[in-house]
């Protein structure tokens, strides 16, 4: 296999993880011709005194930590630059099964038609549960549903579909898509911005698939705390009013904005009733940062 894959790893305090998913793809990709790019987001504890020192890797130390988009765009130009063919946005906190990664780019030449190309995610875990294995927009609340989430994983013999959305988590791209679509869109900090890019990609002509048969173990959100965290609260609550805001062209208009506002103000008001006050004002604080955002860019 002659194509040149750059897998792109962003660490952000992670060290462990990283290392883990490194050796998994030293591992189980033999015959690939791949090289591994990890970019530090800008870590504070020693994560890049110790990433600097692995070999067979590039390491790439960033000056500032501009979120999930904007590192693995640092990763994304050193590879383009160094000729990649393809493009692989790997999570850093997964290991993946054997040749995973080659099946995968097997699968996206004998579809010329895709742009990105996805892979089935189970919990590191819990290995038998699903985490994405392809999803779709649901318009209506402008979120992003995993298909078959948390279910158990039942062989049908399915190796490929066609899907609307690919999680960010693990994203095969080809150069093409880059050459045409741009790079990820980096106002979203973290979250949202895998969905953007699918929707960019989608509008480009392109269209998206999940290799059924490769697997990615995921350890999910290791790095922000869980998927339920005030972290992931407030930047998921902040980013999805952007969202909204940048394709209304494809939601349901005023009944999304109402949709959101209204599932929020349920949702403080379950917090106050568990005098769970981070969770509560992680929704508070993540409506003031996209009303903030969207007032700045109009």
């Amino acid at each position: 296999m002659d194509d040149k894959v750059y897998i792109i790893l962003l660490n952000y305090n992670n060290y462990e993880d990283t290392i883990n998913c490194v050796q998994s793809i030293e591992k189980n990709e033999l015959g690939l011709n791949y090289k591994i790019v990890v970019v530090d987001n800008c870590s504070t504890d020693d994560s890049a005194l110790k990433l600097e020192k692995i070999k067979n890797i590039v390491f790439i130390a960033s000056k500032e930590n501009g979120g999930f988009a904007k590192g693995n765009n640092i990763g994304i130009e050193y590879a383009m630059k160094d000729g990649a063919d393809y493009i692989l946005l790997l999570n850093n906190d997964t290991v993946i099964e054997k040749q995973a990664i080659s099946k995968m780019i097997n699968k996206i030449k004998g579809h010329k038609d895709i742009g990105i190309l996805g892979s089935r995610t189970m919990y590191y875990d819990n290995p038998t549960l699903i985490n994405y294995n392809g999803g779709h927009i649901n318009w209506l609340k402008a979120i992003t549903v995993h298909e078959g989430y948390k279910e158990e994983f039942k062989n049908e013999g399915q190796d490929f579909k066609y899907t609307d959305f690919i999680t960010g988590c693990c994203m095969l791209i080809k150069r093409e898509v880059i050459e045409k679509v741009g790079m990820l869109p980096e106002e979203y900090f973290m979250y949202y911005e895998d969905v953007d890019y699918c929707m960019k990609t989608i509008e480009a002509g392109y269209k998206l698939g999940v290799s059924m048969d490769t697997i990615i173990y995921h350890k999910v959100s290791s790095s922000s705390g869980g998927e339920n965290s005030p972290f992931s609260i407030k930047w998921g609550n902040r980013n999805r009013l952007i969202f909204i805001n940048k394709y209304k062209k494809y939601t349901k208009g005023i009944l999304t904005t109402f949709v959101y506002y209204i599932t929020r103000f349920i949702l403080v008001f379950k917090y106050i009733l568990k005098h769970d006050m981070k969770r509560k004002q992680a929704i508070i604080d993540g409506i003031k940062e996209g009303r903030k955002y969207l007032k700045g860019n109009r």
